[in-house]
């Protein structure tokens, strides 16, 4: 099989050549991966991508072998790796690793806002942030790029350290350890481990890390690394406080003005902060920090609240597990609204904790002092057999409900797993 010409694609990718897996996204000139996954084969295809305008086709196809335009490799998927890796070591750039449990895409989005007020800044598009994603990442960054926020994504043990390897990062942050993909890390603990190998990158490389000085674990795990410091806590590097009297996360930064921003929730105070210190750490003016937090606004219906006919909705339903659902749903009762609301799908992903966890859910939803509780899913459906909240088996199911008992007039918390799309209850731009 061929090896990869390295030079020529690198050369390709510098004069604006497109790296993509994805028939409909082809450019001309572009550099088009063949990959394989569990229910397609893209490598079918090939001769296809090549027609409609690609530089390059990495495939699999032996009979394809010998034909220009065409490279034949083993594994297009180690392929696409080691291009991004031979790339990343040709750039000069500072390289930020956002990783961790919850949180990771807001704070990557919050943090390139506040760089690209001084820099220009390659960000991860959405949340490809994974093996196929981090490659896809790096290799979109151009020659007018002068820094780059990556998020890396897990769900399993030594994928951050691999994903690490191939984006080299100088900077890092772990957001949180929270009991996410447990099917795939078997364990809280595992998921501690997880995160911590961008710690250990970090030290071994003699990087600097972004650590939430209110998290015991993040502190313990980030010792003896250089490390910036953020949150409520008084000896932290930048220092900030959450105004109580609003939904939207409004912050008091080192007691120096409040930053307003369209944030649901308070959980979003640590990324916040962390989009502070790496701000200032690379020298973003303070009024552009500011300008850049209080324009952004979230989509992708993370920490998003939208007006959708009387109703006011607070989306966070991008996904869900245990600790992001508890703080979410806690954020939006401290709101005190009238007529509130909870639709909550089940959380994905537990493997053998699933039954534990939603239990345990709907155990903490009993204490909250609300019975207009809708759950979606199976799970949540077990958990909930004897209370007040009413149950249906799926989106689909609790769509038909609603359209024909009309919710008016409510403050509503969405919050699942991605599987259920729970925005389609509401739709909204």
């Amino acid at each position: 099989m061929n090896s990869l010409p390295f030079d020529t694609l690198i050369e390709l990718i510098r004069a604006r050549a497109s790296v993509t897996t994805d028939t409909r996204s082809l450019s001309s000139g572009s550099i088009f991966f063949a990959l394989k996954g569990e229910r397609f084969d893209a490598n079918e295809f090939a001769e296809d991508a090549k027609r409609n305008g690609a530089e390059y086709v990495i495939t699999n196809r032996k009979d394809l072998h010998g034909t220009e335009g065409f490279l034949v490799v083993d594994d297009t998927l180690t392929a696409l790796q080691d291009l991004a890796r031979k790339y990343r070591e040709t750039l000069s750039i500072p390289v930020i690793a956002i990783a961790g449990s919850n949180g990771k895409t807001t704070t990557k989005e919050l943090t390139g806002a506040v760089l690209n007020m001084r820099y220009v800044t390659a960000v991860t598009k959405g949340n490809l942030n994974n093996h196929i994603g981090v490659p896809l990442t790096l290799l979109s960054i151009r020659p007018e790029h002068e820094m780059a926020v990556v998020e890396i994504g897990a769900n399993h043990l030594h994928e951050t350290a691999f994903l690490c390897e191939i984006a080299r990062p100088d900077y890092g942050l772990v957001t949180n350890n929270g009991k996410d993909h447990l099917e795939g890390f078997g364990s809280v603990e595992g998921v501690k481990k997880a995160n911590a190998e961008l710690f250990e990158w970090l030290r071994k490389s003699g990087g600097t890390a972004f650590v939430h000085a209110d998290d015991p674990d993040l502190m313990n795990e980030s010792d003896q690394i250089k490390r910036i410091t953020y949150g409520s806590r008084i000896d932290a590097d930048v220092r900030g406080t959450l105004r109580e009297d609003t939904a939207l996360a409004s912050v008091n930064l080192d007691n120096d003005g409040f930053v307003q921003t369209h944030l649901f929730g308070k959980y979003n105070l640590p990324n916040i902060l962390a989009a502070v210190a790496i701000g200032r750490f690379f020298f973003v003016s303070e009024t552009d920090i500011h300008r850049a937090l209080e324009a952004y606004r979230p989509g992708l219906n993370r920490s998003q609240i939208s007006r959708v006919g009387s109703n006011t909705v607070v989306f966070d339903c991008y996904n869900a597990n245990p600790s992001s659902m508890k703080v979410a749903v806690e954020s939006f009762l401290d709101m005190k609204a009238p007529d509130s609301m909870l639709i909550l799908a089940d959380m994905l992903e537990m493997g053998e904790h699933a039954s534990e966890e939603h239990n345990a859910m709907v155990r903490f939803l009993k204490t909250c002092g609300i019975n207009n509780v809708w759950l979606i899913g199976p799970e949540f459906s077990r958990a909930a057999q004897g209370t007040p909240f009413r149950c249906f088996s799926d989106t689909k199911d609790a769509g038909q409900f609603l359209q024909q008992h009309p919710i008016e007039g409510a403050t509503i918390l969405l919050k699942g797993s991605r599987g259920f799309k729970l925005e389609q209850l509401f739709p909204h731009e």
